[in-house]
């Protein structure tokens, strides 16, 4: 385990740890992989205890290159904001992904025929070993946590809104999707109507409430199909809020969770506000 303290601007400082948490998952095929994920947590030194948990879930690349880059790094600006309000912000790398490695259990099949439910559920599974990891400590709540995540992963965090696992409280869908191709394809992903028929049956069952983040400009799934899966979502029962974000520059939409921060942050502050968690 590492520590790291990084300063935060006018704030108590931010302390840096990296953990390992084995987890068991399933591919597409049915086929069990065991094995121990690299997850990094952000909190800050002078916040209450037991601190809240927040699981913040990265997105997938179109090639194995790409998921083979990613990295806890990525997405520690948004962890060192989201650990302001109190919580253990914890960034898995899951299974088949950066410094994790190990088999691409979050691949879902052809273009036209993916089969999405599988490939999500093993990401919740993920979640929900971290959940299970982190609440083992002295300085963390048993009680109140949220899920939330970025692209392949705000899909994950809508998967998790529909098993109503105890103790969390909210879940939180960044440009949530799978499928994107938006050099050859754009505004066109793969089997999107199986994205519809995915987010309509985990509203059957979701009761916890969601919040939608999607930008008007997103190259990966366009301005019509998010609201389509979410409609579909709520209409089956899932209790949730869509917010269309303003453009980011060079059709970079999909992006905006790290790319314009300023045009998501109101909206999570006053969602983390309704569920009991504010800005130190």
């Amino acid at each position: 385990m590492g520590l790291l303290f990084v300063p935060a601007l006018a704030r108590a400082l931010v302390v840096l740890e990296d953990i390992r948490v084995p987890v068991k998952v399933a591919d597409i095929y049915g086929k069990a992989v065991e094995q121990e994920i690299s997850v990094g947590l952000f909190h800050e030194s002078k916040s209450p205890t037991p601190r809240p948990l927040l699981v913040l879930n990265h997105g997938r690349s179109a090639t194995l290159a790409g998921n083979s880059k990613v990295s806890v790094k990525d997405y520690a600006a948004a962890a060192r904001w989201l650990a302001g309000f109190g919580f253990i912000v914890a960034v898995p790398v899951r299974v088949g992904y950066g410094i994790t490695g190990g088999p691409d259990v979050e691949y879902s099949g052809s273009c036209g025929t993916r089969n999405f439910p599988p490939v999500y559920q093993a990401a919740a599974d993920q979640t929900l070993a971290v959940l299970a990891e982190l609440r083992k400590r002295e300085d963390a709540a048993k009680d109140r946590a949220v899920v939330m995540g970025q692209s392949f992963g705000g899909a994950t965090a809508i998967t998790l809104a529909s098993m109503n696992p105890q103790g969390v409280q909210g879940a939180v869908n960044f440009a949530g999707g799978g499928g994107g191709r938006p050099d050859t394809h754009p505004h066109n992903p793969c089997s999107p109507g199986r994205l519809k028929d995915m987010f309509e049956g985990y509203g059957k069952s979701a009761r916890m409430p969601t919040l939608w983040l999607y930008s008007e400009n997103d190259a990966y799934w366009g301005p019509k199909l998010p609201v389509e899966w979410f409609e579909a979502f709520k209409a089956a029962g899932g209790k949730g809020e869509f917010f269309a974000l303003p453009p980011v520059p060079d059709n970079e939409g999909h992006r905006a969770f790290s790319r314009a921060s300023q045009h998501w942050q109101p909206r999570v502050r006053e969602f983390l506000g309704t569920l009991g968690f504010r800005r130190l």
